[in-house]
């Protein structure tokens, strides 16, 4: 089978889950082209596309089913916007930044797979210092890594007991879309579709997307989104790690 269409059939599955779960998938879109031995400036410009479309695709699949609190996400936004564009000015490359991206990885899916799926606990109200100073942190992160930063949002709402899964699914779907339209305004303009097979794996990407952001909104439950999110997080990590 011809590498462009393994790495098609590869964004659709990663659309799928990382929709399903409020991301927009760039790690993992990041993690098939290194793999593919596809050359950065073909396609950061287009994971950062894909990002923004797919997380756009899970905020309104999420927002519809009710879920969005923007009580619990604006205190974020405030300052990772302003940061994950700072931080896109300064992007890490090569093994540095797989190493870097891959290892931060393992915290929240540690703690994920730890946490118990019949826990729920009291909504604890989030305090506006703590909102601020962790939008900044994960802002600039994702910025740094050119990616949206919700693999990151999600296991820290969830293990904060500011919010359950889809809410924070809800929450991160948006925090990506903006802190990734945030990197892209601070980047040289670029072409998105550079190679032959580009507008394929667009559509796979965002097909996928719109799959799993739907299927992740409305039938999916608590307890599965938490063990998908691990799992995507898992896979992602791994690639960076070893590959």
């Amino acid at each position: 089978m011809p590498i462009e269409v393994v790495i098609a059939i590869s964004l659709f599955i990663l659309g799928f889950l990382y929709a399903s779960v409020g991301h927009g998938g760039a790690s993992g879109y990041i993690a098939v082209f290194s793999l593919s031995g596809i050359a950065a400036v073909v396609y950061k410009p287009l994971v950062l596309l894909l990002n923004i479309i797919v997380s756009a695709v899970a905020f309104l699949q999420f927002k519809k089913a009710g879920y969005l609190k923007w009580k619990l996400i604006l205190p974020f936004l405030i300052t990772s916007v302003p940061f994950a564009y700072f931080g896109a000015k300064f992007p890490l490359k090569g093994e540095v930044y797989n190493v870097l991206l891959g290892l931060a990885l393992l915290f929240p899916i540690a703690r994920l797979l730890k946490f118990s799926p019949t826990e729920q606990g009291a909504r604890k109200e989030i305090s506006l210092i703590a909102g601020l100073f962790t939008g900044a942190i994960l802002g600039f992160a994702a910025g740094l890594l050119n990616i949206g930063g919700g693999i990151f949002l999600s296991p820290v709402l969830i293990l904060m007991g500011w919010a359950n899964a889809k809410e924070s699914a809800a929450a991160s779907a948006f925090f990506i879309f903006c802190n990734s339209i945030a990197g892209l305004l601070s980047v040289k303009a670029q072409s998105f579709f550079t190679a032959d097979y580009s507008y394929v794996w667009f559509f796979a990407a965002v097909s996928g997307g719109f799959i799993g952001a739907y299927l992740g909104s409305n039938l999916y439950k608590n307890k599965t989104i938490r063990y998908v999110l691990a799992s995507v997080m898992s896979v992602a990590c791994v690639k960076l790690l070893f590959f």
